[in-house]
Parts: structure tokens; C-alpha cells; sequence
């Protein structure tokens, strides 16, 4: 048998090194993928968790928002008028907007309660808002707005 030249020797073990280092290659590729997944998956639970927490505040807050309306419609007082302008404006910024549904507007159940039927022609329409609901800019409901529905005869 013939020993194998140096020069193939070395031409073997470049060979061997280069898939090694291609293997290499792959594997770093393959962790630096997987952490910028956990990377981006973590910051969305970050970010839903942080909603979570402002939506239980939120929802404690609105009760607040709506006893002061109320107070504004019998008081009618500037102040109190003011304060609750402010209050929307610090809502809105925290991306909410209200679901303040017209008398005639088709009912959606996805952001619409029925809490009373009203005799009408108009079935399947709002008769009146009882109390006005939130959503994210999103689109994800925080409160749904209450309201009276017409129902056929």
C-alpha cells in the first residue's frame, strides 16, 4: 500500500475543517435566530402583561370617569367639566377611545349589551345609550357600551 502524500493529508484535514467550520456556521445562525425569537417573544409578553395591568386599572377607573359624567349632567359645573376633559384627554393618550353609539346606529354585539328591549320598528337598531363603552385604538374591547335596542313587533 502506498502512504498517502502530504499534500493530500492536508487537503483532507482543510476539507474536514471547512465542513466543521460551515457546521459552525449553521449552528451560530440557528442560536442567533432562536434568540432574537425569544427576544421578540419576550417583549410581547412584556408588552401584554403591561396591558393587562393598565386594563385592571383602567377598568377601576372608568367607574370613576362615570360617576363623574354623571355628576356633570345634573351640576352642569365648568370645573368639574374641565376635569373630565382632562380625564378623556390622559385615556386617549393611553390609547382608549370611547364606543358612544347614535339612537338609529345598526347593534353590534361585539361592542354593543343590550340591557333593554324597546318596542319599535327598527329592529336590530339602538334606541339609547345608556352608558358609553371603551375599546383600544386596536380594536380590543375594554368596555362594552350599554344600550337599549329596538326589537320588532
Amino acid at each position: 500500500m502506498k502512504a498517502k502524500s502530504d499534500n493530500e493529508v492536508g487537503h483532507s484535514k482543510l476539507k474536514a475543517n471547512s465542513l466543521e467550520i460551515e457546521e459552525l456556521k449553521s449552528q451560530l445562525a440557528r442560536a442567533l435566530a432562536d434568540y432574537d425569537n425569544l427576544r421578540k417573544r419576550t417583549e410581547t409578553e412584556r408588552q401584554d402583561i403591561e396591558k393587562f395591568v393598565s386594563l385592571r386599572l383602567i377598568l377601576r377607573l372608568l367607574s370613576v370617569f362615570d360617576t363623574l359624567e354623571s355628576a356633570q349632567k345634573h351640576l352642569k359645573d365648568q370645573g368639574l367639566a374641565i376635569a373630565i376633559n382632562e380625564f378623556k384627554k390622559v385615556l386617549n393618550e393611553e390609547g382608549l377611545e370611547e364606543i358612544r353609539p347614535e339612537k338609529g346606529e345598526k347593534f353590534d354585539h361585539n361592542v354593543h349589551e343590550a340591557i333593554e328591549s324597546v318596542s319599535g320598528e327598527k329592529s336590530g337598531e339602538i334606541a339609547e345609550l345608556v352608558l358609553p363603552g371603551w375599546k383600544f385604538t386596536d380594536g380590543h374591547v375594554v368596555r362594552v357600551a350599554k344600550v337599549k335596542a329596538y326589537k320588532g313587533k
